[in-house]
C-alpha cells in the first residue's frame, strides 16, 4: 500500500471524525475535534494502529492553541508497520485538556506526561499525571511554552513575557 492509498483509507474510514487528512513529510496527519479525538483514535487502532511512537504539542501562543499530536504505528500489521500516522487535536492554550488515551494505548502513558510537564496540557483521565523528568517547581512553569524564559546566565528564571 502507498502512503496516498493509506491517506485515502484513513480518509474514508475516519470520515467526519477529520477535520483535515493530507500527506506531510512522508506520514499521514489528521486533525480532528478535541471532543473526537477517542473516537479517531479508536478508529485508528482499530485499522490496525497498535501503539503510540510519540505524543508532542506545538505552542501558539498568537492563535491561542496547543495543538497536540500522537504518533502511531503498528508492530502487528506489516503493511502498516512501515507508516507513521499523526493522529492532532488543538485545544486552548489558557485551559488545554484532552482525554487520555492510555485506556485505548497504553504507550500513550509516559508521553502523556511528558507533554502535561513541559507544555501544561491536562489529560483527563491519565491514571498517574505527575512530572516524569523534571521536579514539580520546574514542571509547573511549562518550560517548553513559547513564552517561557530562560536567563542568559545561570538557571531557569521562568518569568513569562509577552509573545511578540
Amino acid at each position: 500500500m502507498s502512503l496516498q492509498a493509506l491517506a485515502e483509507v484513513i480518509k474514508e474510514r475516519l470520515g467526519t471524525l477529520a477535520k483535515e487528512v493530507r500527506i506531510a513529510k512522508g506520514h499521514v496527519e489528521i486533525v480532528t475535534e478535541g471532543g473526537r479525538l477517542t473516537e479517531a483514535a479508536r478508529a485508528l487502532k482499530e485499522m490496525g494502529f497498535d501503539h503510540v511512537k510519540s505524543v508532542t504539542a506545538v505552542d501558539y501562543p498568537k492563535e491561542g492553541k496547543i495543538r497536540v499530536t500522537y504518533h502511531v504505528s503498528s508492530y502487528l500489521k506489516e503493511d502498516l508497520s512501515k507508516y507513521i500516522v499523526g493522529l492532532s487535536v488543538d485545544v486552548p492554550r489558557d485551559n488545554p485538556i484532552v482525554e487520555t488515551l492510555v485506556p485505548l494505548w497504553n504507550s500513550a502513558e509516559f508521553f502523556e506526561r511528558e507533554v502535561f510537564e513541559f507544555f501544561g496540557v491536562h489529560f483527563k483521565g491519565h491514571p498517574d499525571l505527575r512530572p516524569l523528568l523534571l521536579i514539580p517547581e520546574l514542571a509547573e512553569k511549562r518550560v517548553l511554552r513559547k513564552d517561557f524564559v530562560v536567563r542568559e546566565e545561570g538557571i531557569y528564571e521562568g518569568v513569562p513575557h509577552e509573545y511578540k
